[in-house]
């Protein structure tokens, strides 16, 4: 709250015979709770490379999204005359000089161009000794390239002809890992954030005036001007001057704060009204903004190390293709049929890479992330809706996510023959000329109950204590307990025990005096908790999840909303930069955590938490750092997101189990063990087969379109 109301004991006294839990930790002096920022867009991730080395082989999404569509329409000729699809759609393929060479040289084109992120990748996991879905790809596509050659030419008389299947099976898989990159979160996108709140520039103060230099110039120590709408360009003391601060894009406090003589500022935060001089106290590496940046980089590292489910079942396939392959070879040549061997190797091989594989999760997780977004949920990393469903806790930051972030009038006290409404009428008429969050709060709720304002005149803020005004003829006082102070007023014995109460449970409380000194009643203000927060923990603890809640507040408010809304545990009193350690905390008893938060203090426990979700009224930096991000500020989307993580996490192992399950059964009657009782896969059924199975894959895919995401449908 800002200060003419003298709202900075809003969480109350602290009691001395009450001291905190265990869990909770002295506060910053400068925070008091968060609420948002305005609403950002997150930045596009379409060109962000990705850092591990063969899940990706360390491509971009742009890579594969051009080598897809390149390699699309090159395909299409190759399919049409190939001779093996025409026998098997029942068509001739047009003949003229030359056409036969169309699917080799495509195919070589397809081969060298589509197939290259996946032959490289297959060689890095093959050095790394990490066999994953690179490398039976890349196994796939090597095995059908030469075999197809081989038949073109004619060498050996072998009817090996795959360079149908080749094309379609690069152009999938192409197109998979297209789908499955636009699905990631840029890991960077956070630190760019981060790193674009410091100006370039500082205006130094000399002997000789001002100096512009850069920001990397400046030391402990220096005098620096920083100017209306300027951001502080490292972190210092405000030694000249008072500023409002829009601290946001630190606090995510949409308010700003005033900063006066004596008061600490932080590197990236901007002066919005006047100008001030300020004294360097760290600077660089040692900013607040740089450690928060340290914190983020080092949470984002600690939770990338999650291997997602198709490279498993693609290790496991590796394996088991390679075994298959090599047993078949031996099996055939030892039977005398070398020409055999090499058809049945060959055809295990190929046929032992399914296109269903490459599309099992990626098209689960690109129809979830579509119907995640008609609900208001971003998912911007793959790996968190895998987590979602594995979650033990969500913990919440209180401040405009569990709460509005704004003040809302709770309770009227009025003394001995004073009139409720009359006293809250009276406050409204005083309040109606201040555009502060706590006026327009007393005006809204004596609007709300149809009360008629008298008219008020002579309005005058009286800074840190409160505000006064003319209604009717006399002066009336609306103030905290520093105007009772100044104006050496007692409030009546019944009316204290009402505003003692209020202040025990951490409310901002208001007093109405007449102008002949007495205590007409008092108002009692709180941060509002969003009715949907009820339901959103209701709904979590019936899922089984535990809800936590942390806060900068005071463990007074910590206590009351946490009661109010029946949560499990809560931390309070917690600095910024403690966040992410009470994620740590909680993953340290074996807990699996989601952060739900906002502002750039959120971030580093965002990014070190299973599951970070930022809401839509949150900062850059905190949407960059989340994997999920809430369009809106309604806590029950997480439901829709846990919801949404165990019905697709159930659809990816259907995929799985059928796109595996086809080749623990195909490969081997392609490597012939029922070929003693005339039944043999051959090469062209193989490949069809496997193309079916990709169908079948969609489909059940499609099945999530029927889940029911909306948040106000949830239960």
């Amino acid at each position: 709250m800002q200060d003419h109301h003298d709202m900075h004991h809003q969480g109350g006294p602290h009691n001395p015979d009450q001291p905190p839990s265990g869990t909770l930790t002295q506060p910053p002096a400068h925070d008091a709770g968060h609420a948002h920022g305005a609403a950002h867009t997150p930045h596009g991730d379409d060109d962000h490379t990705v850092h591990t080395h063969g899940q990706h082989a360390g491509h971009s999404t742009a890579m594969f999204k051009n080598r897809f569509w390149l390699t699309l329409a090159l395909a299409v000729p190759v399919v049409y005359f190939s001779p093996m699809m025409g026998h098997l759609l029942g068509y001739m393929p047009p003949e003229f000089p030359g056409s036969a060479w169309i699917p080799p040289v495509l195919g070589t084109v397809i081969f060298l161009y589509g197939g290259q992120p996946f032959l490289k990748g297959g060689l890095q996991e093959l050095k790394d000794r990490t066999p994953g879905m690179m490398l039976l790809i890349g196994m796939a596509i090597t095995v059908a390239f030469a075999a197809s050659w081989v038949t073109s030419l004619g060498i050996g008389g072998f009817d090996l002809d795959f360079w149908w299947e080749l094309a379609l099976l690069v152009a999938i898989m192409l197109l998979g890992h297209w789908i499955e990159m636009r699905a990631l979160g840029s890991a960077q996108g956070a630190l760019d954030a981060l790193a674009a709140l410091l100006p370039d520039e500082a205006e130094l103060i000399t002997d000789n005036g001002t100096e512009t230099v850069p920001v990397s110039h400046l030391n402990p120590g220096d005098l620096v001007l920083v100017r209306p709408g300027a951001r502080m360009p490292a972190d210092g003391t405000v030694v000249d001057g008072q500023a409002e601060f829009d601290e946001s894009m630190i606090t995510g406090e949409s308010k700003t704060v005033a900063r006066g003589a004596g008061d600490p500022v932080v590197a990236g935060t901007v002066a919005t009204d006047n100008s001030v001089r300020v004294r360097v106290t760290a600077v660089g590496d040692q900013t607040a903004l740089a450690g928060i940046q340290r914190l983020v980089e080092e949470a984002q590292a600690s939770s990338s190390r999650a291997q997602a489910l198709a490279d498993r079942a693609a290790a496991f396939l590796f394996y088991f293709a390679a075994g298959a392959g090599v047993l078949t070879f031996i099996a055939w040549t030892l039977l005398g049929s070398v020409p055999d061997a090499v058809t049945r190797t060959v055809t295990v091989l190929v046929i032992a890479c399914p296109h269903a594989l490459g599309l099992a999760i990626p098209l689960v997780i690109a129809i979830s992330t579509e119907q995640a977004a008609r609900a208001g949920v971003l998912i911007k990393n793959r790996m968190a809706l895998e987590r979602m469903r594995t979650i033990d806790v969500v913990l919440f930051d209180k401040t405009g996510t569990l709460t509005t972030g704004e003040p809302e009038l709770k309770d009227v006290a009025v003394a001995e023959g004073a009139d409720a409404d009359a006293v809250l009428g009276l406050a409204a008429a005083v309040e109606s000329d201040s555009e502060h969050p706590v006026a327009r709060a007393i005006v809204r709720a004596a609007r709300a109950r149809n009360l008629v304002l008298p008219e008020a005149t002579g309005f005058t803020s009286l800074t840190g204590r409160g505000v006064k005004a003319s209604v009717d003829g006399r002066t009336v006082h609306v103030g905290g307990p520093a105007l009772l102070r100044e104006l050496g007023v007692v409030e009546p014995a019944a009316l204290a025990r009402s505003t003692r109460a209020w202040m025990d449970r951490g409310a901002a409380v208001l007093h109405v005096i007449d102008d002949d000194g007495r205590v007409l009643g008092a108002v009692s203000l709180e941060d509002a908790v969003r009715p949907e927060s009820r339901q959103a923990v209701a709904a979590l603890q019936n899922r089984g999840v535990k809800v936590a809640m942390v806060t900068g507040d005071a463990w007074q408010v910590a206590r009351a909303v946490a009661e109010d809304l029946h949560i499990d545990e809560v931390f309070a009193e917690v600095l910024p930069v403690d966040k992410d350690k009470k994620v740590a905390e909680l993953q340290a008893r074996g807990l699996k955590v989601a952060m739900v938060g906002d502002g750039v203090n959120d971030s580093p426990a965002l990014a070190r938490a299973e599951v970070g979700i930022a809401i839509g009224a949150g900062t850059d930096v905190a949407m960059e750092s989340a994997g999920v991000v809430l369009a809106g500020n309604d806590p029950r989307a997480v439901l829709s997101m846990v919801d949404l993580s165990r019905a697709s996490y159930r659809k990816m192992w259907q995929n799985l189990v059928w796109a595996t399950g086809y080749n623990i059964l195909s490969v081997p009657l392609a490597a012939g063990v029922l070929a003693f009782a005339g039944v043999v896969l051959s090469p062209a059924a193989g490949a069809v087969l496997m193309s079916a199975s990709t169908v079948v894959v969609a489909l059940n895919a499609q099945l999530l379109r029927r889940l029911k995401l909306n948040p106000s449908e949830v239960r």
